[in-house]
């Protein structure tokens, strides 16, 4: 046997030992013959250079070399899912799945929802390609050279019947065991402990050397598969597929026909989950059929077809120490309690929000306090209760302040909302600084060589004081602060330069007019097409959009009734900012449906539900929920619901299939 045929040799065998080890747990060789050929293997690479392979074991060993992380656009979106906390919540998930599938018989399957830090893997021809991470959920960081050395995931399947290219999700986790080992060492070296092994695991992941990602022992659960020609139109499953292909599955997840189901799944793991040896934080929810799963679609942030059950938060009690009140880049007031430090969910925690005014006097809180604190979702910090016995006479009753504690401008409280607002808006620093870090934020305009901390540091030295003045900034002028180099002041030009391509909807998003997100900011530029003409709407025009109120209509136009906010926007114009919608879109617009009002029903086969949605808007016709005389025509797929149908009848209305349709609109 020649050497280059022991190395494919060794490959194999080793690929084999580590899958029995880490997948299986049932080794059948000790870990000093492991050693032994891995070390072997090391040593024959080294000789034939030429025989070099980027999933070969030996890469998860992990290099002491530092690299930078490249952006990566997601194939699909990483969207986040909806919570839920309570019985009847779940019950809701699952009438809504129920109404959105027309009565169609469907499966739910329970997993659980483990506590780490999301990755996506990119397998083509059976190889590892590209790990990334969620990100912001458009585009993460490329961590394939961290993840090679988490020996959980496979660098080359197993087996036969993988699609040629398709993606695995799942989450990185630190076992309780490694977390717990790691910190007593780092409190030997006097090094910070970490707070949660799902910030152990995200803070690995992301170290720029790889062999320290090696030795932290990371391990992976996947738990879901995407890609054009997958083997089975059940999620559980491609999941029951992917484990003969020498994927890390979890074994506890079960498919349900009912809630009664549903329910006693929850029951179980909210005790046995605890015997667990990774973090979990709850149960997550989701319709079997990926056909289903299309016909449900998405809202903007999370998919219909799913949610997550959360556990019922942890509560401790401790000492609030004091209230100190912040501002927000909207003017809001958020009390935050300061408390003495206590443990709770695997985080210590030293503050909660208060909300509003509202909260603290329902509440009776007085500095020295003893408060009950939970997790809300076991992330945020609230405090949801006082021991008043406990309490001492002398204690001072905390008290809502009346003036901006920033700029000293007395506060407002607008009608039919619970927060007070500082209303100077035009030199309060923390909204100025608040409306900046908006606009440079990921969704927006994604000017990521900036940050909190480099806006704050403008702004104090002169260099900011509007989202305007991002596009006058000089190279020679940021080198000349401290901790800024040219290489760091050539970043955050090209960054500022690279915003000016940003597509007119997210520039929309970005400019933080109240209560214009992105989904309304989407649906305003594909009507009004460019600045200008929103800017004259009239608040019948804007109502008459598409999920547009008369809260976010008079919004916009107080937005644009504003000199300042104008001339703002001249100058954004100026600085080369895109201000209307590009000609690509613009060609993909026709008005083969102008002034239709359509409703969609049923399930379809070519596409989802929210695809039809967002080509009746891009040929001018318009979205309704509800049948009425007023509706133009259905939008019709199968199993159309039966009260549906009788009502078209009554009324006359036409109804259109999705080829006709496609046909319709060409």
């Amino acid at each position: 046997m020649t050497e280059q045929e022991r190395i494919l040799q060794l490959r194999n065998e080793l690929h084999e030992h580590n899958y029995n080890y880490y997948i299986l747990n049932a080794p059948v060789i000790t870990d000093q013959e492991f050693d032994s050929l891995m070390r072997e293997l090391q040593d024959l690479e080294a000789k034939h250079p030429e025989m070099a392979d980027p999933n070969s074991p030996t890469m998860r060993v992990g290099s002491d070399l530092n690299k930078d992380f490249q952006q990566v656009y997601h194939k699909y979106p990483m969207l986040s899912l909806a919570n839920t906390y309570s019985e009847a919540e779940v019950t809701d998930f699952y009438e809504r799945v129920r109404k959105g599938l027309e009565g169609e018989d469907f499966e739910i399957c329970c997993e659980m929802k483990y506590d780490g830090t999301s990755i996506s893997l990119l397998y083509e021809n059976g190889r590892l390609v590209q790990a990334v991470t969620r990100g912001d959920g458009e585009k993460g960081d490329d961590v394939t050279d961290n993840v090679k050395t988490i020996h959980s995931i496979p660098l080359i399947l197993k087996g036969e019947g993988y699609p040629q290219s398709f993606e695995m999700r799942g989450e990185i986790l630190m076992p309780w065991e490694v977390f717990d080992s790691l910190n007593r060492e780092r409190e030997l070296r006097e090094e910070p402990l970490f707070a949660n092994p799902r910030n152990a695991a995200s803070g690995t992941l992301k170290s720029q050397n790889s062999a320290v990602v090696a030795s932290r022992k990371l391990d992976a659960y996947l738990y879901y598969m995407l890609g054009e020609n997958l083997p089975s139109d059940g999620h559980f499953e491609n999941l029951q597929m992917a484990e003969r292909w020498g994927f890390k599955i979890s074994h506890v997840a079960r498919k349900c026909h009912t809630l009664e189901e549903i329910f006693s799944f929850i029951k179980y793991w909210d005790t046995e989950r605890k015997n667990l040896p990774v973090a979990t934080d709850g149960i997550v929810l989701k319709v079997n059929s990926l056909r289903q799963q299309r016909n449900l679609g998405y809202t903007a942030k999370s998919p219909r077809w799913a949610i997550a059950y959360k556990f019922q938060a942890e509560r401790a009690i401790t000492r609030l120490d004091s209230v100190s009140f912040q501002v927000g880049r909207t003017g809001a007031i958020t009390p935050v309690a300061n408390l003495e430090p206590v443990q709770l969910s695997g985080t210590v925690v030293r503050r909660a929000s208060l909300h509003n005014a509202d909260i603290i006097a329902n509440l009776d809180l007085h500095i020295g306090d003893m408060v009950y604190v939970e997790k809300g979702g076991e992330i945020i910090p609230k405090i949801t209760g006082v021991d008043i016995a406990s309490r001492q006479s002398d204690s001072t009753k905390v008290q809502f302040i009346t003036t901006c504690p920033e700029c000293g401008t007395p506060l407002i409280r607008y009608e039919g909302e619970a927060a007070y607002y500082c209303p100077n808006d035009i030199a309060c620093p923390p909204q100025i600084k608040g409306r900046i870090e908006h606009f440079i934020s990921r969704r927006a305009m994604n000017i990521d060589s900036l940050g909190p901390e480099t806006v704050d540091q403008f702004y104090q030295h002169g260099l900011i004081r509007d989202i305007a003045d991002l596009y006058e900034l000089q190279a020679d002028a940021i080198c000349r602060m401290e901790r800024m180099g040219k290489k760091s002041a050539d970043n955050i030009i090209k960054g500022i330069e690279d915003s000016r391509n940003v597509p007119f909807e997210r520039v929309l998003f970005a400019l933080g007019i109240r209560f214009v997100g992105e989904t309304v900011a989407k649906k305003l530029a594909r009507v009004f097409k460019n600045i200008e003409e929103l800017s004259h709407a009239t608040l019948d025009t804007l109502i008459h959009v598409d999920e547009i109120g008369e809260k976010i209509a008079r919004s916009v136009i107080l937005y644009f009734s504003n000199e300042n906010n104008r001339l703002l926007i001249e100058r954004l114009k100026r600085a080369g900012v895109q201000m209307s919608l590009s000609e690509q879109t613009l060609q993909g617009q026709t008005e083969k449906l102008k002034g239709m009002s359509i409703v969609i029903s049923g399930v379809f086969i070519h596409h989802s539900r929210d695809e039809y949605k967002a080509l009746i808007e891009q040929h001018g016709g318009k979205n309704v929920g509800s049948i009425s005389s007023k509706t133009s025509f259905i939008l019709a797929g199968d199993n159309m619901g039966p009260s549906k149908l009788e009502k078209v009848k009554k009324l006359g209305i036409k109804i259109v299939n999705e080829d006709d349709f496609l046909k319709l609109i060409e």
